[in-house]
């Protein structure tokens, strides 16, 4: 994945439900080759595997789980997530955190096996602590604004002015992308002009009337930039 970048986290939201799933993947693939604004999607764990047999853009897990291969009932842990065709995955959403302990390791073990983490953090220090361990990326989402319509890019500019500082404290490759409220393409392009280098969008498409008009928004909105 390469800057512009459009993330789409599907959550459990009941529009993206059974073949929905793979329509929408489908859907954001073909924007992103119209576009030629890389997009990856993070579709529930359930589906890895047909979504990643149905498309080539990345596809991206949820979440992932610090655990052992082998005995480890009902988690999901990075190795059995590749062999399914995940390209990597989201790590420590606000909607389900985790502890730096398993930030870290995680972090190294998608390393180890060629895989892409996309690390989330609530504020600028956190991108900080984060960002020394070399993800390949950080995503900066304001909780109050997830969800919210309210664009972080517009709302708190500076909490992405912020992290763009703390992120460059490190000389590593990590890219900063933001989230949180991100609906059309002025939201976007705020964005990219305040130093994010790609965004993390779940409900203003998944909801959206129309997915690929949604997203062809959002990708001109790098264009404007």
């Amino acid at each position: 994945m390469k800057a512009p970048l459009i993330i789409i986290n599907f959550k459990n939201y009941p529009e993206i439900f059974g073949e929905n799933t793979v329509k929408l993947a489908r859907i954001a693939e073909k924007v992103a080759n119209e576009t030629k604004v890389d997009v990856a999607v993070a579709p529930p764990q359930a589906s890895i595997a047909v979504v990643s047999q149905s498309v080539e853009i990345p596809v991206l897990c949820q979440h992932l789980d610090e655990a052992p291969a082998g005995a480890a009932t009902g988690f999901f842990i990075p190795e059995i997530a590749k062999s399914f065709g995940a390209s990597g995955s989201l790590l420590n959403h606000s909607e389900h955190r985790l502890s730096q302990r398993s930030i870290t390791r995680l972090i190294a073990r998608l390393r180890k096996l060629q895989m892409i983490s996309v690390v989330c953090a609530q504020t600028p220090r956190e991108v900080g602590m984060i960002a020394k361990f070399d993800p390949d990326y950080v995503a900066i989402e304001p909780p109050e604004l997830i969800g919210s319509g309210r664009a972080v890019s517009k709302q708190k500019p500076s909490v992405i002015t912020r992290s763009v500082a703390a992120k460059a404290r490190y000389d590593n490759s990590t890219q900063l992308i933001c989230g949180a409220g991100i609906t059309d393409k002025s939201d976007v392009s705020i964005a990219s002009r305040l130093g994010a280098e790609g965004v993390l969008v779940a409900s203003s498409i998944v909801k959206a009337s129309s997915w690929r008009d949604r997203i062809r928004e959002l990708a001109m909105g790098f264009r404007e930039a």
